[in-house]
């Protein structure tokens, strides 16, 4: 169920999805940026006037970062365990970052190919909190 027209989403719900299945809801997602570089060059026109082009260059993803609560997903655990073990070729995974409204239903979706683990990063843990 997309939103109506002078909806707003009140609060954000991630879920992730592994491959199609979904293993975890997020506390926060950050890093979803693609840049392309630009490729600058000169010509001279046919009036002989020096003229500066641009072209499209490489793109380049960010690195997505996601806040998970203490969950116990076996799914997420297991491709954390895979990417750090270095066992890539079952660690990229096809990954979905999907945005929720309040019913749940998928209001937009980030995908990501080929997917991987590079950091885990435990925070400071404190009884009562929710994340880590």
């Amino acid at each position: 169920m997309s939103l109506q027209p002078g909806d707003a989403l009140t609060s954000h719900n991630f879920g992730l999805q592994i491959d199609g299945v979904m293993v975890e809801y997020l506390a926060e997602v950050s890093g979803l940026s693609i840049e392309q570089d630009v490729i600058e060059y000169q010509q001279v026109s046919s009036q002989g006037i020096p003229v500066t082009k641009k072209l499209p260059g490489v793109k380049k993803a960010g690195t997505c970062t996601v806040v998970r609560g203490m969950t116990q997903s076996a799914a997420f655990n297991q491709w954390i365990t895979e990417s750090v073990a270095g066992q890539m070729s079952t660690a990229r995974k096809n990954a979905t970052i999907m945005v929720m409204d309040y019913m749940n239903n998928p209001v937009k979706r980030y995908n990501m190919r080929n997917a991987w683990c590079s950091k885990i990063d435990t925070s400071t843990v404190k009884a009562g909190e929710a994340s880590a």
